[in-house]
Formats: structure tokens, C-alpha cells, sequence
């Protein structure tokens, strides 16, 4: 097992941007970090972009707007093609601005327009809480209730995964009342990658708007927003895009929205055309594209934290990450199984699919007894996971920074705890 991974790494045409990253330390070694799923680590490119906005703002104050070296009043057009090139949309398809839940507000104020014959959403059950709550916030808004307006998709009985063909069932049996099918595209806790573009596709078929929260899916698996013909997306770029806590969100709006004069919107005044901006007149004129949900001006050191982790991501090939992604994952799989067959009575189960094409960077080991006591001792030996109640530890190998190597460390100290822990060999 270690010689796969020797060999692996020494064939690795991404090994070299680990270099890139600032990887933690543990006890005077590198930790080994698999959270990327949660926070991203941070790209060497960081300071130094950010250095130059505070320079920039230290030598020319309000008009570095205009004269910083990155002007500020278009910096967010930098990271645009980027982004694009990630998601699979059009430039003018793609903003980056506000935050994850506050861009899915906006989008929602345009595309939830319930009526009384079409008000239902349909969603995952067990989404992750910001848009649960976002979700039930904005149909109360609407005055409807959320027992009757939400429609949300379980796994089956004693399972763990949602079945593909449940949700387009529940989209044809509802059609004539749903007016938005909401998804993630990778369910957070259990890592299932859900098929978006069938998704879309029916959710179109029964007359309903399809958008998806990327923020798990996003530099993790390959997106063809646009093809796929997705009317909004909406994310976070600290977890996968490596932007740093807190960082800046995305917003996508497919083209056929771009220049709808009947969609209603939450407007501000970057979102109004650019040529005519500083203006002040009344009367809100929007930017084509996404760009016209702006509602503030640029987060300048926002963006430049994500422009360092674009930077990485230019310099490779998406199809490189996401084929080193399927390796990582299904080696440590493959090993974790390993450990499970050598110690049958472990209270392991990986509740992830085993299908590639079913998920992204991530394994969820669902402890029936004593995970909490599991992750605690990975955690004092320097092995950075994830734990999400009651019963879950998520871990992602990273392709841009994550090795063979590490997944090979990972498991072997991961057996040796467990063998201490439940006394089994």
C-alpha cells in the first residue's frame, strides 16, 4: 500500500503545488491537514497580493479606485474568467460578491416568485442549516408555510444516501405546484454529488426554476452551469477555492436571465451599469449579466485572497485536479476498508457513495459508538478533520495540496487509534 502511494506521488503532474500552500505544523512536522472541505489552507500568494492593496490604500486613499495598480473599482472583473473557467459558465454569467447565503437571498428574490397554483420547493432533507434556514425564511416571507411549501427529499429508510430517481419522482409528482427546485451539488455531511444537470433538466420539464448551492461542489467536481442550463448557483469560495475564513461568495445567472426586465430584484448601486455608475441618477439600470446583483463595491481584500488561489488553479489543468481527486479518495477507501475487513467488529461505516461519479473530495466515516473520542485523539496526534454531530468525521483529501503520502500517513495512525481504542487488532 505505502509503494502505490511512493508511486503515486512520483508521477503526481500537481505534486508540485503543494508548494503553493502553507500547510500547518504539529509538533514540529506537517499536520495532516484533510479539511479542505471546511477551510481551505492558505495559498502563498495571499500576502503579497494583499500587501499591495494596503500599499495601494496608503498611497492613494480614495482614488486608488482609480489608480491602485489593480484599480478597485473593477478588481472583482480580475477573478471573472476564473471563476468561469471553474463553474463552466460564460464570463458575464459569473460574479464574485457578498457571501453564500446573502447571494442565495438575492438570487431567491428573483427566482421564488411563488403564485397560488405554483409555490413549492423541493430540496434535500438535512441541507446544510444556512439554507434550511434561508429556504423556510423566505417562504414565510412570501406568507406561506414551510410544512406545506417545502418538499424535502430523504434518503430511504435505514439508508444514508438519496436515491437519484426519488428526487426526479418527486419533481414529476409535484409539477404543477413547484415553483423552484433548490440543491446542493454535493450534500455536505454525507459527500453524495448529486446530477445536477438531470436536476435541472426536470426540474425544467415541470415548469419550475433549478438552482443549486455550490459551496461543497465548487474547484471540487467538474460544473457545466451554463450547458447544463442552470438558472442561478450561488457559493462560498473558503472550503475547495482556498480564500480564507469568511471569504468572498459567488453568484452564477445563466445569460437567458441576463436582460429580463420583469425579473424582479433586491438592486444596489454596483449592480447598475458600469458606464453610467457615477452618474446618481434614479431610475436603477442593471449590469448584463450576474454582475447587475452586485449591491455594494468590490471586497477588495476579499477578492485578492481568492485571486491568489485562482492564480494555483490557472496554472493546472481542472482535468488533472479532479482525476488526482477520484485516486486520493478511493485510495483512502480502499485502505479504510482494508482496516475495516482486518477489524470486522470496528463501528465504522462509510457513508459516502463508492461511485466516483456520486461524489467529490470526501469520505464520511460514520462511528456508531465513540467517534467524538476518535476524532479527539486524531486531532491531538496532528490529523486535522472534520466533525459534524452526532456521529460523523469528514475527511477530504485536497488534490492541490493533499498527497498520496499523506492519505497512506492518515490511515495507517488512523488504525493504530482505533486499535487502541476499541482493543482490536
Amino acid at each position: 500500500m505505502r509503494d502505490y502511494a511512493v508511486l503515486m506521488d512520483s508521477k503526481d503532474p500537481l505534486a508540485s503545488q503543494r508548494n503553493a500552500f502553507y500547510v500547518p505544523e504539529h509538533d514540529g512536522r506537517d499536520a495532516l491537514y484533510f479539511c479542505g472541505n471546511s477551510l481551505g489552507l492558505q495559498p502563498r500568494g495571499v500576502l503579497p497580493l494583499l500587501e499591495q492593496e494596503v500599499m495601494d490604500w496608503r498611497k492613494y486613499a480614495v482614488e486608488g479606485h482609480f489608480h491602485a495598480q489593480n484599480p478597485w473599482f473593477s478588481y472583482h472583473s480580475i477573478v471573472t474568467e476564473s471563476l468561469a473557467r471553474i463553474v463552466g459558465a460564460n464570463p458575464s454569467e459569473v460574479v464574485a460578491m457578498q457571501t453564500l447565503t446573502a447571494n442565495l437571498h438575492l438570487a431567491m428574490v428573483s427566482f421564488y416568485r411563488p403564485t397560488k397554483e405554483r409555490y413549492k420547493i423541493v430540496m434535500e432533507a438535512g441541507a446544510f442549516p444556512s439554507d434550511q434556514y434561508a429556504i423556510e425564511s423566505q417562504v414565510r416571507f412570501h406568507g406561506l408555510d414551510p410544512e406545506d411549501a417545502i418538499i424535502e427529499i430523504t434518503p430511504r429508510e435505514g439508508e444514508h444516501i438519496i436515491h437519484h430517481e426519488d428526487i426526479i419522482d418527486a419533481i414529476k409528482e409535484n409539477a404543477e405546484s413547484i415553483a423552484l427546485v433548490m440543491f446542493s451539488g454535493i450534500q455536505y455531511l454525507s459527500g453524495q454529488r448529486f446530477r445536477m444537470k438531470e436536476i435541472t433538466e426536470a426540474a425544467h420539464n415541470a415548469g419550475a426554476i433549478c438552482g443549486f448551492d455550490l459551496a461543497h461542489a465548487i474547484g471540487n467536481v467538474e460544473l457545466h452551469l451554463h450547458d447544463w442550463n442552470v438558472d442561478f448557483a450561488v457559493w462560498c469560495s473558503y472550503k475547495y477555492l482556498n480564500s480564507g475564513p469568511g471569504g468572498i461568495g459567488g453568484l452564477f445567472i445563466h445569460e437567458q436571465h441576463a436582460q429580463n426586465p420583469d425579473l424582479p430584484r433586491f438592486a444596489g448601486w454596483w449592480g447598475y451599469e458600469e458606464e453610467t455608475r457615477f452618474l446618481m441618477k434614479k431610475g436603477f439600470i442593471p449590469s448584463y449579466g450576474a454582475s447587475g446583483w452586485q449591491l455594494s463595491n468590490a471586497q477588495v481584500f476579499q477578492l485578492a485572497s481568492l485571486r491568489a488561489s485562482l492564480d494555483v488553479f490557472d496554472g493546472v489543468k481542472l482535468e488533472d485536479v479532479f482525476a488526482k481527486r477520484d485516486a486520493l479518495t478511493a485510495y483512502a477507501e480502499q485502505l479504510l476498508m482494508k482496516l475495516k475487513e482486518d477489524m470486522p467488529h470496528l463501528p465504522l461505516e462509510i457513508i459516502t457513495p463508492k461511485d466516483t461519479a456520486e461524489r467529490g473530495a470526501q469520505l464520511s466515516l460514520l462511528f456508531h459508538e465513540h467517534g467524538k473520542t476518535v476524532i479527539d485523539k486524531l486531532l491531538a496526534d496532528g490529523i486535522i478533520v472534520d466533525w459534524r454531530e452526532p456521529n460523523i468525521i469528514r475527511m477530504a483529501p485536497a488534490p492541490l495540496y493533499n498527497s498520496f503520502k499523506d492519505v497512506y500517513e492518515f490511515a495507517t495512525r488512523f488504525r493504530k487509534h482505533c486499535a487502541d481504542l476499541f482493543g482490536i487488532q
